[in-house]
């Protein structure tokens, strides 16, 4: 758990995505995450985690479904969405935090 708090004050806008390789709609949001990442580069840190890998670690965060996007602002949790989003809704989320002084 203390390298996760790590990964979500790596920068003052983190985004983790919990997905697990053999969901359907987690396979769907995969290109839109690596162009999520893309447009945030540098201003924003999108880490993925396979649920799977991570069961200790999403069962503490009670992830109960995925694509489970988590947003962190300063380390704090600001927002969380499970299921397919609309890439520029998820972007617009971003970019809002990212705004924040």
């Amino acid at each position: 758990m203390s390298d996760y708090k790590e990964l979500t004050n790596s920068m003052k806008t983190v985004l983790v995505e919990f997905y697990a390789d053999w969901c359907g709609h987690c396979r769907r949001m995969m290109p839109v995450v690596e162009e999520i990442k893309e447009l945030t580069a540098g201003r924003a840190s999108i880490i993925q985690l396979d649920i799977d890998e991570n069961d200790e670690l999403s069962d503490k965060l009670q992830v109960t479904g995925t694509p489970t996007f988590i947003l962190y602002h300063n380390g704090k949790e600001t927002w969380r969405y499970s299921g397919e989003i609309d890439g520029n809704v998820l972007l617009k989320k971003i970019e809002d935090d990212i705004a924040k002084s």
